[in-house]
Formats: C-alpha cells, sequence, structure tokens
C-alpha cells in the first residue's frame, strides 16, 4: 500500500468511523426526545425487585442504543433519590446486556433493508404530522445511516488486510495484552460508545487485521472504556449519583482482570468454534456482559453497602434539595418517621411559597434570573419529593394504627399536590413569564395588581393549609374550601374581560387579556 493510498484510506477510516458516530447519536437523541419521558418513567419505577430493574435497564438502552445514555438516566434519578443504589446497580447491569443485544442484531445482514430504511425515515420526517411521528422518522434514518456505515467500514477494511505496515503495526500491539485492553478502552471512552466501539472492531477482525486474541482483548477495552463516560459525568456531583456508574465500573474492572487471565483459554476456544471474526468479537461482548451479569446480580447488596461506605453522604446544610428530617435510624419506630416525614414535607412547602413569591415578582420585573431561580426551585422541590416518598415507602406501615395510616396518607396527599404545584409554577407560569420578558410585553398596572393580588391570596392559602394539616382544624377546612370560590369568581371576570377585548378588536389588548386569563387559571389551578 503506498502512503498516498494508505493517507486516504485512513482519511476514508475516520470520516467513516465519524458518520457511525452521529447515526448512533441521532437515533439516541430522536427515541430520547420522542419516549424520553416514558423511558425515564419505566427507569424510575423498575424497583420491585433486582430482575425488574435489570430488565428496565435492557429494555431502556435497547431504545436507546447507548448503555451510556441509560446511565447517565441512572446515575440522575439516583443523585435525585429517585431510585435506590441496589435497583440502580442492577439496571446497569442490564444495561450492559442491552448493548450487546444491539451489536448482536448489527451482526446480520442488514444492506437490502438500509435504502428502505432511510426512505422510509426521510419520507416520515417531511411527511409526519406529528412530532412522535417526524422523530420515529429520524430514529430510522440514523439507523438507515449506522447499517450503510457499517457496510462502508467493512469494504474500506477489505484492501487493509493486505497492508504490511498495519499487520506489523499490529503484530507488535498484539504482543502487549495491556496496551491493547487500554487503548481499546481509550477508543470506546473517546467514542461515548461501546456499540460503536465494538463495531469498529469487528470490521478490524472481520478484514483480518487483528487476530483472536487481540480481537477479545480489544472487546474487553471497549467494555472498561464505556464505563468511564458516566463516571466522569457524575464526578464532582453528590455521592448518591456517582456510586451507580463507580459499581459498573468496578464491575467491568473485575471482568477485565478475569479476562486477561483467561485470554489464551478463551482464544483457544474461540479459534476451534468455527465462528467468524467479526463474530467472535459480538459474541465475546455478549458472553462477557451475561457472565458479569450473573456474578454481580446476587451481590449487589453487598457491593452497595461497599459503595455507601466508600462514598458517604455529606450533609450539606445550604444544599435546599438535601433532606434534614429523614432520619433512616427513626425507620425502626414508625410513628417517629411518620413525624419526620411530617416535617419534612412542610418543607416542601416553604419551597412552594418561596415559588409563588417569584412567580409574583416574575410577572412584574424584566428578570430573566428570577424566572431561572424559580425554575431551579422546582428541582429543590422534586428531590424532596422523591426522598420523601422513597422515606414513607420504607415505613411498616403493619406497625401503625388506623390514625396514625390516615396520616401517613395526609402526609403523601400534601407532598403529591406540593409538587404538583411547584409542576404548574415551573412548567406553565414561569413559561409565561419568559416568554413575556422575551417579547419585551409590558403588562398594564391593573393587570399586574390583579396578578400579584392572587399570587397574595394563595399564599394565604397555603399557609391556611398548612394549618389545617398540622392541626386538624375542621373551621379552617371548610374556609379553605369556601376560598376556593373566590378563584373561581376570578376566572368568570378574566374570561368576561377577554371576551369584551375580542369585540373591542384591538390586538394589543386582546393579547394582554389572553395573557392574564391563562395566569388566572393557572393559579385557580394551584
Amino acid at each position: 500500500m503506498s502512503p498516498t493510498s494508505a493517507t486516504h484510506t485512513l482519511l476514508t477510516l475516520a470520516g467513516e468511523v465519524a458518520l457511525l458516530l452521529w447515526s448512533i447519536q441521532v437515533v439516541t437523541a430522536a427515541v430520547t426526545r420522542a419516549f424520553g419521558s416514558r423511558l425515564r418513567h419505566l427507569l424510575a419505577t423498575g424497583l420491585a425487585s433486582r430482575w425488574r430493574a435489570f430488565s428496565a435497564g435492557l429494555l431502556v438502552t435497547t431504545g436507546l442504543q447507548s448503555s451510556t445514555a441509560t446511565a447517565m438516566m441512572i446515575s440522575s434519578l439516583s443523585g435525585a433519590g429517585a431510585v435506590a443504589l441496589v435497583p440502580a446497580l442492577a439496571m446497569m447491569l442490564g444495561a450492559n446486556i442491552g448493548t450487546t443485544l444491539i451489536v448482536q442484531i448489527m451482526t446480520f445482514d442488514f444492506s437490502y433493508v438500509v435504502p428502505l430504511f432511510l426512505l422510509v425515515g426521510l419520507t416520515t420526517i417531511k411527511r409526519g404530522r406529528s412530532l412522535l411521528l417526524r422523530e420515529c422518522g429520524q430514529a430510522a434514518m440514523g439507523l438507515g445511516l449506522m447499517l450503510l456505515t457499517l457496510h462502508l467500514l467493512q469494504a474500506t477494511m477489505r484492501p487493509v488486510e493486505h497492508s504490511e505496515i498495519l499487520r506489523s503495526l499490529l503484530a507488535s500491539l498484539s504482543q502487549d495484552s495491556l496496551m491493547t485492553l487500554l487503548l481499546a478502552a481509550l477508543l470506546a471512552w473517546a467514542a461515548h460508545s461501546s456499540v460503536a466501539a465494538i463495531l469498529f472492531v469487528m470490521s478490524l477482525a472481520g478484514a483480518g487485521v487483528i487476530g483472536i486474541e487481540t480481537t477479545l482483548t480489544m472487546v474487553l477495552g471497549c467494555n472498561l472504556g464505556s464505563a468511564l463516560n458516566p463516571c466522569l459525568q457524575a464526578f464532582g456531583r453528590e455521592p448518591a449519583a456517582q456510586r451507580a456508574p463507580l459499581g459498573n465500573l468496578a464491575n467491568r474492572l473485575l471482568g477485565c482482570v478475569i479476562g486477561l487471565m483467561l485470554l489464551p483459554l478463551l482464544a483457544a476456544a474461540f479459534g476451534k468454534s468455527g465462528l467468524r471474526p467479526s463474530e467472535v468479537a459480538a459474541t465475546f461482548h455478549l458472553l462477557f456482559n451475561i457472565v458479569m451479569a450473573a456474578l454481580f446480580l446476587g451481590a449487589l447488596p453487598w457491593l452497595a453497602a461497599l459503595l455507601k461506605r466508600l462514598l458517604p453522604e455529606q450533609a450539606d446544610a445550604a444544599d435546599p434539595s438535601q433532606p434534614r428530617y429523614l432520619d433512616e435510624a427513626a425507620l425502626k419506630t414508625p410513628a417517629l418517621a411518620l413525624a419526620n416525614a411530617s416535617r419534612e414535607v412542610l418543607r416542601m412547602a416553604d419551597v412552594v411559597e418561596e415559588m409563588l413569591h417569584g412567580s409574583q415578582a416574575a410577572f412584574g420585573l424584566d428578570d430573566a434570573h428570577k424566572v431561572a431561580e424559580t425554575c431551579r426551585a422546582d428541582d429543590v422541590l422534586d428531590a424532596l419529593y422523591n426522598r420523601i416518598q422513597l422515606y414513607v415507602g420504607a415505613i411498616d406501615h403493619r406497625a401503625l394504627d388506623d390514625g396514625e395510616r390516615q396520616r401517613l396518607m395526609s402526609v403523601l396527599a400534601l407532598a403529591i399536590n406540593l409538587e404538583h404545584i411547584g409542576d404548574i409554577v415551573d412548567k406553565n407560569l414561569m413559561e409565561m413569564a419568559a416568554k413575556r420578558i422575551k417579547d419585551q410585553r409590558r403588562l398594564p398596572e391593573t393587570a399586574l395588581r390583579r396578578i400579584e393580588d392572587m399570587h397574595e391570596s394563595l399564599c394565604a392559602h397555603l399557609r391556611l393549609a398548612i394549618a389545617v394539616f398540622i392541626s386538624g382544624d375542621e373551621d379552617a377546612a371548610m374556609r379553605l374550601v369556601r376560598e376556593k370560590e373566590m378563584f373561581r369568581e376570578l376566572e368568570r371576570e378574566a374570561t368576561l374581560r377577554h371576551v369584551d377585548e375580542m369585540r373591542s378588536g384591538r390586538p394589543e389588548r386582546i393579547i394582554v387579556s389572553a395573557f392574564q386569563l391563562d395566569v388566572t387559571r393557572d393559579l385557580k389551578r394551584i
């Protein structure tokens, strides 16, 4: 191979690898946009058992086409307290198996359906009427490009098989298994995708550029490298967010050590298997992850305990999203644990009141920072809500009397309602406030006063509701019910005012009236 042709081949390979990475990213992004909330919900609810959590991780990764994306989701959920550590680790193991299934599917000859994927994808993107349909088209397009790129990689690698320079380079590399493993790990880390890295190794093996032992070593390295990105992404965050990625990295490290020790035996066994070189890479990738999942699944409680010891919770008094009263030791005394949960719910109420004050200010001031600050408060609310749910779920309900069970249901109901209020403020009111600031629209003084008065009334209602929650005062509860009628009347007035403005035919006043009506309706929902 001449220097010119070698340079051309390397550039072609680099371009094809870039296209492979981009096509995987297209599929992952499209599936995340189309089904991200459902996949996240599947992860968050896969808590009943280790097997269920394992299955959730496998299914989500198969859909996303990326264990790295799944691992980052799991890390985020763990950090927020929505997923306990043992299920999170089980999900990581399932995610590892999910990538192997993707690779196995890619070993089949799909060249005849590539044009179909591309055609259907493009047509759906251009003609799809719903956003969901267009995102599915993006995913089909990305999948078609991925399969096309694999075909191009195989074609490009065929001449490389006869390159003496590359053969001698890889021959010298194959003599140092550790260096080969580290280079493959670096490749997977840089690609942010074990699927892309394994597919590239399969191309090298299929072209006869690397032998069986080097293929197996590179597969080990790809598995190790893919575990690095979630760890780096979680670095510097709260300990709960770091534990699951670190546990997955420990799984891969142990697997690599065992794999290197058994490398000669494995190479001999695969040499006699009759599999094609590219199939050896895919099959070993599958077997490696199945064996490591089988070894670790039963030992996850011990691994979780070790990770908690290595990365203990760091109480940060300045972090409002950290619970202050959810003492794990109090769970042995259910009545005390219930009192702790009640105190933590009152903290949620404080956050909601702060959000309402922030919302009130956001409609009168052209301050985007105030909007962002109010939206961040919803993240605090979500974190507290998730921790309270887990804590209440851990209370032994059988040890509670009827009154305490009723109190527990009241705690949960209040927490759910407060979290819902936070979502309304964040997703609806702050979105309208941000749009008003972006459009540089000033509200008339009369409209501002109405919005401010409604916010003040809501804060008073919230304080009254908390008083009812604490004291159980029936008269106060009836007063709270009567106060709701005031907001119904305000909504009726806003609707009639909007109808009058529409009849006037003045666009600016119609826009302001519609805006005020939307705000009134959202505040009434609260």
